[in-house]
């Protein structure tokens, strides 16, 4: 009754603010304020979003005669701001999981109705993140139930996505790409630099994205938005914000997140801060027993001693903290000029590669000491945006962004007095200016133009552990710089209400200088140069007959241009192989067709199917090499077969994902995704082998409740098997890493969890959360990951908020 109370006074007092054009969107059924929600106007592209009180200002609407208003789980509503303002300036959304038609950014960075999209697109919203807790952004990615992760140690996390993963994945923050010019073929842990308490929505579009993005946009563009300064409506200053704590019991984790935003009319200042510590990963009781932690490996009185693991479910050591900040700036001179600044940190302390401790040599372990230095990533962001009514542009967008990235690696064989340091430093520079232009009712214009430039300086260190001198050792990379310029234009057209066509293209040019220390190793040459262009495109048509059903067909090409650590690393890949530079490298390039049908049935259920094919030509793959005539060189004392990086194979990849949705009412809902995938590369001989990243088949199951204070979700993750006949080549030399079937070889089990994730509003400024992970307590390793997924797992939190 309190709440009826103050919802009616709330209307009271707007109604004599009227003038104020500030809107006020409520949930119909428990009239809570929504935050985040779009309101929209197509033909202008206008657009406002709202605060966390459910506010937002609308004065640019005035007069419109249709205005959407869409929000993630809820019913889109269409009003005109006469509509609007004789509702005293309330709109009430009507909950429904069957919206097909939210607002996304990522796939053209202009905001644009998903419906529109030939491209399949995924959505996280930050209202999933706060229920189901995700300790880490490469865990957040996996909420979507379309996202494969593998996990080398504790601090990491590597999607893979339609056959594809690494640096054929794009990763943007802010619209900005963080794939630099030491993205890896293997896999990489750049996605944990990410705060998921700062991330307010996570878009997932799959399949090629090099026309908008360039470089590495091949199997999908994963785009993170994070926390938006939000001015006040009046004379007051607007003060909000979050302060969070949760513990889990798996590895003994302790984090605390704060954020807070204080806007005035013209300026808004949003910081986030959070701190997370992990302890050693503590793995499930029923599973493979290849997989338990028997030994680990301490140094005592200036010796490596093997310790027997009194807790052989405790994997040791992987134990690590991290640390981020944000802060942005925004300044809103008027309707037309918008200007914001991001500030990004962070860095984690050194963490210890977990899978590398599992191999022996001469029934030893083989490493002493295997782990990452602290990585750190650091980035500025300038973003200035006009609207305008110029001959060839309604609005722009100019992009200025540094970022400074840093990683090492650090090992020493057992029993060894050697350790050697490898060190990384990455500055990137870029600029983006992007146009949009609405060229008629029913054809818009998107173009652009990109510039990046990295540098990259790599040192290497040898240290003597006993006498702890040191001494120069060979570096992992050559200094190097890669740049790309690249153009684009993609154009949208409208025939009717019911088709779209949508095409793109983009021309890149990209260049790489390297010159190589031939101190240590007797490289052929002292640099490598490549000056070369790429061309990408792409064509996709929309088809909806009524609002029930929505039929998209869509062809595109992509690229990948040979980086620094294709062309010039020195690493050894596995024990006995060591991989050299190749100065003679293409860019790969990949055809992609996907069709994707989706059909509501009244206002309960929605049935999502999307099929793929991908082709990979030119594919940069490691292979057999010589090196001054040799196929085996030493490396680190061991005598090691010599392989390259080289154009030397073709690939395909080839499946389905669907999702299946219902809408019980009175809150009750259900959700279940499923991924097939199936891919093939070209080996050395000829043969075909498994694509090592096409994963086996996986997907989620989820049962939701949800009321005024209350939210439950029971969800079960599983995957299906890879036997040993069908594993990848790369693979099957990392027994270590596998069960061991009744054959003897290895092979990657099935598995499944059960989840249970609940939340409680205790007030309306106080959340509690808890949940259990894992309940029946499963043993098991997601394919082609390094370590151990938790065991049981109880999660509690407590968020409050201002």
């Amino acid at each position: 009754m309190t709440k009826k109370i103050f919802f009616f006074t709330t209307i009271l007092f707007l109604s004599f603010r009227a003038t104020s054009q500030i809107v006020t969107i409520v949930n119909k059924e428990t009239k809570e304020p929504l935050e985040q929600v779009t309101i929209f106007q197509q033909k202008t592209n206008n657009f406002a979003t709202t605060n966390e009180k459910g506010k937002a200002e609308i004065k640019v609407f005035k007069n419109a005669e249709q205005i959407e208003i869409r929000f993630l789980g809820f019913k889109t509503k269409y009003k005109n701001y006469s509509e609007i303002q004789k509702n005293n300036f309330i709109i009430e959304l009507e909950p429904s999981i069957l919206n097909m038609d939210e607002i996304v950014i990522s796939a053209s960075k202009w905001k644009q109705k998903k419906s529109e999209l030939a491209a399949k697109v995924s959505v996280v919203s930050n209202k999933e993140i706060q229920l189901l807790n995700p300790q880490t952004a490469a865990d957040l990615l996996t909420i979507s139930g379309k996202v494969f992760v593998q996990k080398s140690q504790q601090g990491g996390g590597s999607p893979m996505i339609r056959g594809f993963a690494t640096n054929r994945l794009l990763y943007a923050i802010d619209g900005v790409r963080m794939n630099n010019a030491i993205f890896r073929a293997g896999n990489i842990q750049n996605i944990i630099s990410l705060d998921p308490f700062s991330i307010e929505k996570t878009e997932i579009v799959f399949g090629p994205g090099s026309v908008i993005y360039g470089s590495d946009a091949i199997g999908a563009v994963m785009s993170f938005k994070t926390l938006t300064p939000r001015l006040s409506f009046d004379d007051k200053t607007l003060i909000s914000g979050n302060a969070f704590t949760r513990l889990s019991s798996v590895n003994g984790e302790k984090t605390v997140h704060a954020d807070v935003n204080v806007g005035l009319k013209k300026w808004a200042f949003v910081t986030s801060i959070s701190h997370n510590n992990y302890g050693d990963l503590v793995m499930g009781s029923d599973g493979p027993n290849e997989y338990l932690r028997n030994f680990y490996v301490e140094r005592h009185n200036d010796q490596d001693v093997v310790i027997e693991n009194s807790n052989p479910k405790n994997q040791v050591p992987n134990d690590f903290i991290q640390t981020n900040l944000m802060q942005k700036v925004r300044f809103k001179l008027d309707e037309n000029w918008n200007f914001e600044y991001g500030f990004h940190f962070s860095e984690t302390s050194s963490f210890d590669r977990y899978d590398r401790h599992l191999i022996s040599r001469n029934e030893n372990p083989r490493y002493g000491d295997w782990k990452y230095g602290p990585q750190k990533w650091m980035m500025n962001n300038l973003e200035i945006r006009k609207k305008t009514t110029h001959s060839f542009f309604d609005e722009v967008s100019l992009r200025l962004t540094h970022q400074d990235f840093e990683e090492s690696r650090i090992s020493r064989d057992f029993k060894a007095t050697k350790k050697e340091k490898r060190t990384e430093k990455v500055v990137a520079y870029s600029t983006n200016l992007d146009f949009s232009k609405i060229l008629s009712s029913r054809n818009k214009l998107i173009y652009g133009i990109e510039y990046v430039f990295n540098d990259v300086t790599s040192k290497g260190t040898n240290t003597d552990i006993n006498t702890n001198t040191s001494q120069n050792g060979p570096s992992r990379y050559p200094n190097s710089t890669w740049s790309s310029l690249g153009f684009y234009v993609s154009n949208q057209t409208d025939f009717d209400k019911k088709w779209t066509l949508q095409t793109g293209l983009r021309y890149n040019f990209y260049k790489l200088d390297a010159t190589f220390d031939t101190t240590f190793y007797p490289f052929p040459f002292t640099e490598a140069k490549i000056d070369d262009a790429a061309f990408s495109g792409s064509i996709g048509l929309v088809f909806r007959p009524d609002k029930r059903w929505l039929f998209s067909n869509n062809f595109s090409s992509a690229f990948r241009s040979p980086n620094v650590d294709d062309i010039g690393k020195v690493f050894d890949s596995e024990p006995g192989i060591v991989v050299v530079p190749n100065p003679n490298l293409k860019a790969e390039y990949s055809y992609n067709t996907d069709v994707s049908i989706a059909k509501t049935f009244g206002d309960f259920l929605k049935i999502e199917l999307t099929g793929f094919y991908t082709l990979l030509n030119r594919a940069l793959v490691r292979r057999n090499f010589t090196l001054n005539g040799l196929t085996q060189i030493m490396y680190d004392g061991e005598l090691s077969d010599v392989q390259a990086i080289q154009n030397a194979a073709s690939a395909n990849v080839y499946g389905y994902q669907t999702s299946f949705e219902i809408d019980f009412g009175k809150g009750f809902g259900f959700l279940s995704d499923f991924n097939y995938q199936k891919g093939e590369e070209e080996l050395d001989n000829g043969e075909k082998s498994p694509l090592r990243h096409a994963t086996p088949w996986f997907g989620t199951t989820r049962f939701s409740y949800s009321n005024e204070k209350f939210n439950a979700q029971f969800y079960a993750n599983y995957s299906g098997e890879v036997a040993f006949k069908n594993m990848p080549e790369t693979e099957i030399t990392k027994p270590y890493m596998y069960a061991i079937d009744q054959n003897g070889n290895p092979y990657s089990p099935s598995w499944f969890t059960l989840n249970l994730k609940t939340s409680y509003r205790l007030t309306e400024n106080l959340l509690f959360s808890s949940g259990i992970e894992n309940l029946a307590d499963k043993r098991y390793r997601p394919y082609s990951s390094g370590i151990v997924s938790p065991g049981r797992n109880f999660v509690v939190s407590l968020k409050a908020t201002i």
